[in-house]
């Protein structure tokens, strides 16, 4: 019996992101019997604490724990209070056994919620969204939940129509999604978006990546799904509304029997302002979104663990319009639509070796169609994508080691089709075919071995990886990636400090890449200029400072330098909106960031952040599809630019003040210095173009849009607050300053996107 208990506890493991583990507890009287108890465990170093209540044997399994320093706390009517501090740093759940004393003898030196502030065995930047971050979070519009999440972190930029790039890199953000990467592009105008509702937390780095990830290496989003692992049916509902139209309902319900748990949930909204628009009417862009998701997990014996999961995405919108399509009628419509399947095997070899597999099947697909007006193009487009990815590793506790080894392969087919047909001629170059139809189709072969470690040596910790990639598309390429982080500890300070390194090898964006690279685009134009896109190649140092105050601030100062040759961009073919990758011979980024986290201090909880950039490409090209002008051009060129997301200087803050024990407010801003911009015209083609007042919020001289500042506020309440109910009302005003923000401005890659005037919406949860 006991042999089976103890492989039972062992077996309970994660299903989620790389860094995370969990925890086991058994609860006992002074005479070794099980007892169920109420458990809090605390995190403020990981925005992290939840209640629990032990079965009548004693026994608590805690899952998605981020790694981490954790408060456990332990409470029952006529017994000792017991207090402690737990580390989860493994895999491989921890155990912990507590034996309970009656309350006349204090068994436990009780410790303190600050004592979780400062992780000290942290060896590069990562920052989390946990449960009160989410559940506090300002409404954000559809598809921009989670963007707007990430956007909040030092490192991170936020471009028009949502498309986030960390620390300089353009289109190499990783989802990893309970366990699955996902390396496309996952912003609004190109993917339904995994709602911030369906998410019970979040982890983002941008360094020491784990060895364990690859392909996509800017910055990586980890995101657990919500899954609430207590027996019985119960749920979560959420409905909000506000501007431009904006409505949306969330629903999430489960069940929890014997060893089985079984969760679905379903999301849908609609809104009239989906994409930032590039002129200030926000001519057509209605937008409606829906999903469906569902998981199922077992524990099939007292060693294996088996889960499934199921999710279907889908979103419907229209392209915004500048002055002169408009008042030529011009229509143009997308979709995009997202099919996975997930399934997760783990098996327990011995209480210190983890095996872990996963199997995911993913069906993408994304069209562009265009009415008769359009102009100066009609323009169509269909393109999908189908993926298998496979990844398996063993996990192994020995000593002060803690490896991990595995090997992951992603077989895709890309279908490609395109075309268009000239309605206004004077656009374009003579010789310019006035239609044209492509047709591709390829297969992506990816494959990867890694091995990583994590060594704890008193105030000492060494986290060490190697990688190689093998990847197969335009191009065969393999590559072998080291990564190395150091960190020290220095306790009576509460301060470490922090060193990595981090080679990485980065694949090309997979959107439209076999049009850019297709033979028959030699028909464009009379000079055309194909070339190959190489995968990246970077160099990235950190160093780091993280400090605690008195128990109850953390302040995180980090420098980063980037390095990369093949530099990753995009392009836009002719004026279809349809993008495709593009690469330039060097790109360099370098910055600092800080960031400010005040978890608890009374009634007051938040945090400020800053980040200083500077980045800069450099030509001339090395891949992509250049027409024209562009193509004479791109191989003569010799020199440097700003990159597209080059932002001096950006400020983002939330704090959140509980002014009665079921009320609060809050207050939040976000500051950007301005992104640089490139204009061929005359400031009178600028104004007809886009309108007086966006002009004025660009500094031609400077060739940079002026900065940008919004504002907001929220106020909350809890209406019902029952034992087996909670109902909480919040109310959200944006840009309240009702500032005109223009995101980007004619930039070389990026467009014009104009940010969201003031705006108001309210948000009802219940959860049961």
């Amino acid at each position: 019996m006991r042999k089976g208990l103890l492989f039972c506890l062992f077996a309970v493991q994660l299903f989620g992101q790389s860094n995370s583990g969990g925890l086991r507890l058994r609860v006992v009287d002074p005479t070794g019997l099980g007892l169920q108890t109420g458990v809090e465990l605390v995190s403020e170093a990981n925005q992290f604490r939840q209640s629990y209540v032990t079965d009548e044997a004693g026994i608590l399994v805690a899952r998605n724990l981020p790694f981490g320093v954790y408060h456990v706390e332990v409470k029952r009517a006529g017994f000792a209070l017991y207090s402690s501090v737990v580390e989860v740093r493994s895999a491989i759940s921890s155990e912990l056994r507590i034996q309970l004393s009656v309350a006349s003898t204090q068994t436990a030196v009780e410790v303190r919620d600050s004592d979780t502030l400062v992780d000290p065995h942290r060896t590069g930047t990562i920052n989390r969204v946990g449960t009160d971050t989410l559940e506090h979070r300002s409404t954000a519009l559809p598809g921009r939940s989670v963007i707007d999440l990430v956007n909040s972190q030092p490192g991170w930029l936020l471009e028009s129509n949502g498309v986030l790039h960390p620390r300089g890199s353009e289109y190499q953000t990783q989802y990893v999604v309970d366990g699955i990467p996902l390396t496309d592009n996952r912003s609004p105008s190109f993917a339904p978006e995994i709602e911030a509702d369906d998410a019970e937390s979040m982890t983002i780095l941008t360094a020491n990546f784990p060895a364990e990830y690859g392909r996509k290496l800017g910055g990586v989003v980890e995101i657990s799904t919500a899954r609430d692992f207590r027996p019985g049916f119960h749920g979560n509902f959420v409905a909000s509304g506000g501007s431009f139209g904006t409505a949306d309902g969330y629903l999430m319900v489960q069940q929890g029997w014997g060893k089985n748990t079984l969760g679905i949930s379903a999301e849908g909204a609609l809104t009239d302002r989906y994409l930032d628009p590039p002129v200030l009417d926000n001519f057509t862009n209605r937008a409606t979104t829906s999903s469906f998701a569902a998981h199922y997990e077992r524990d099939l014996t007292d060693r294996d663990r088996v889960g499934f999961i199921v999710r279907h995405e889908q979103t419907v919108f229209q392209v915004p319009n500048e002055f002169l399509q408009q008042s030529a009628g011009q229509r143009q419509d997308r979709n995009s639509n997202e099919t996975i399947g997930i399934l997760s095997y783990q098996h327990v070899f011995s209480s210190n070796v983890l095996g872990d597999f996963r199997l995911m099947s993913r069906d993408d697909s994304s069209g562009l169609s265009s009415n008769a007006l359009s102009t100066p193009i009609i323009a169509g487009q269909q393109r999908s994508f189908r993926e298998l990815y496979v990844k398996g590793n063993i996990s192994v506790h020995h000593g002060i080691h803690e490896i991990k080894a595995g090997a992951d392969m992603d077989y895709g087919s890309i279908h490609e089709q395109f075309n268009y047909a000239i309605t206004d001629f004077s656009q374009f170059n003579p010789g310019t075919p006035p239609a044209f139809n492509f047709l591709g189709h390829g297969l992506d072969r990816e494959q990867a071995l890694y091995v990583q470690d994590l060594m704890r040596m008193g105030r000492w910790t060494l986290s060490a990886g190697l990688r190689w990639d093998h990847y197969r598309l335009v191009v065969d390429r393999n590559a072998l990636s080291p990564r190395l982080g150091i960190a020290w500890y220095w306790p009576r300070a509460d301060l470490v400090l922090h060193v990595s390194y981090d080679r990485i090898f980065q694949t090309p964006a997979a959107e439209n890449i076999l049009l850019a690279s297709s033979p028959a685009v030699g028909a464009l134009d009379p000079e055309v200029l194909r070339l190959p896109v190489e995968p990246s190649h970077g160099t990235f140092y950190e160093a780091g400072i993280t400090k605690g105050f008195f128990g109850k601030m953390r302040l995180d100062l980090n420098y980063y330098d980037r390095v990369f040759d093949n530099y990753a961009d995009d392009d836009v073919l002719f004026d279809t909106g349809v993008s495709f990758p593009i690469a330039f011979r060097r790109g360099t980024i370098h910055g600092v960031e800080a960031k400010l986290d005040l978890p608890n201090w009374g009634r007051l909880s938040g945090q400020i952040s800053y980040s200083n950039m500077v980045g800069f490409g450099y030509t001339p090209v090395t891949g992509g599809l250049f027409l024209g002008d562009e193509a004479s051009d791109a191989l003569a060129n010799t020199g440097r630019f700003a990159v597209s997301q080059d932002q001096r200087n950006t400020i983002s803050s939330r704090f959140r003040y509980q002014v009665v024990s079921r009320a609060w407010v809050a207050l939040g801003g976000a500051y950007g210095s301005g992104l640089p911009t490139e204009f061929d015209g005359t400031i009178q083609d600028a104004v007809q173009q886009f309108g007086q007042q966006i002009v004025d919020r660009v500094n031609f001289n400077r060739g940079r849009v002026r900065p940008s500042l919004s504002l907001g506020a929220s106020v909350g309440a809890e209406l019902v607050k029952r034992e087996h109910l909670l109902m909480r009302l919040q109310a959200d005003v944006q840009n309240f300053n009702n500032r005109l923000n223009v995101i980007n401005f004619a930039g070389l890659f990026s467009g014009t996107g104009i940010g969201p005037p003031r705006n108001y919406s309210i948000r009802l949860g219940i959860e049961f």
